[in-house]
């Protein structure tokens, strides 16, 4: 039993109340008086441990019985029902007639706050490939080019990158799925030619670590559907996969890379100028590979992890 901070009794003082009244025949002033309350409350303490014995000592919770205006069983069924059919709150406090707070709080009160996602019942995909280079994730992330101190820091809004004729900076990253060892380049633009140029570098990179790479995973935007991909995918001897329509999230690894790199790199820094930000972006990496820890690879950088993956096909040879 929780007490409040400021109770005058407890069980044990209650019962010594009823006690002094009921056994040892103490006016109720007398009690009172004795353990520090007043009559009423000693009054209710020797009532209720008359009426139901030790139990009515404890304290009681102070929620009411009946609640004048509570919504109804059907009403909450209704709200679930809508809002699994992604209605927003708005939209079913209007079919239904009800106040908007009123709605949001019975959201709220479900566990359905947000929306549910489409194929929410569709189970999720989680994989690791075992093998560093069995498979890498290959993205595109489009940044506005910097030409000047933006509304991030200045809190003036001038309009949008393009209308101001900065233009656009194109950061192509690769990722391995084994190791989230990661590789990033930023270029100019997104053609089949750049893509196919960064993803020999980007091969040459994880080549030097030792990494062979076997697959290569990629969305479906133009770039990696080109004939020019698909012939430098034969020449590298790589197998070309790319996502399903609409499930970015089988290319997640990319994706919450991106993520990361946008907040840590992108955005966790103040630049003048679109240089300063591609200047930043090596070390930053050798950082992201060698020393910030990766909760998915149970708190470890990734260079760690591809350590242990080598030391385990070793052994694994040798056995």
């Amino acid at each position: 039993m929780t007490l409040h901070r400021n109770a005058r009794t407890c069980p044990s003082s209650r019962r010594l109340i009823a006690h002094r009244v009921i056994d040892e025949g103490w006016t109720l002033a007398a009690a009172a008086e004795a353990a520090g309350v007043s009559v009423p409350t000693a009054r209710k303490w020797v009532r209720r441990y008359c009426e139901a014995g030790e139990s009515g000592l404890e304290d009681r919770s102070s929620a009411p019985r009946r609640v004048a205006n509570r919504t109804a069983p059907e009403r909450i069924e209704a709200i679930r029902s809508l809002r699994a059919l992604r209605f927003t709150g708005e939209e079913i406090a209007e079919l239904l007639a009800m106040a908007p707070s009123t709605v949001s709080l019975v959201l709220k009160r479900e566990g359905l706050g947000r929306l549910p996602r489409p194929n929410a019942s569709e189970p999720e995909r989680r994989y690791e490939r075992a093998r560093a280079g069995e498979l890498v994730h290959v993205d595109v992330k489009k940044l506005g080019r910097i030409d000047g101190v933006g509304h991030r820091i200045s809190g003036r809004y001038r309009g949008h990158h393009r209308a101001r004729g900065a233009g656009w900076d194109y950061v192509h990253v690769c990722v391995d799925d084994a190791t989230r060892i990661a590789y990033a380049e930023v270029l100019s633009d997104e053609r089949p030619e750049t893509s196919v140029a960064f993803l020999r570098r980007a091969l040459g990179y994880l080549a030097s670590l030792g990494i062979e790479v076997e697959r290569v995973m990629t969305d479906n935007g133009n770039p990696y559907r080109s004939k020019t991909h698909a012939i430098a995918c034969r020449e590298l001897a790589l197998k070309h996969l790319r996502t399903e329509p609409y499930r970015p999230r089988t290319n997640g690894k990319a994706e919450r890379f991106i993520q990361t790199l946008t907040r840590g790199w992108s955005e966790g820094a103040v630049y003048a100028t679109s240089r300063e930000r591609i200047a930043a972006l090596p070390g930053w990496l050798d950082r992201y590979n060698r020393k910030r820890p990766h909760r998915s690879l149970g708190r470890i950088p990734p260079m760690t992890r591809l350590a242990q993956l080598n030391v385990n096909n070793v052994a694994g040879a040798h056995s």
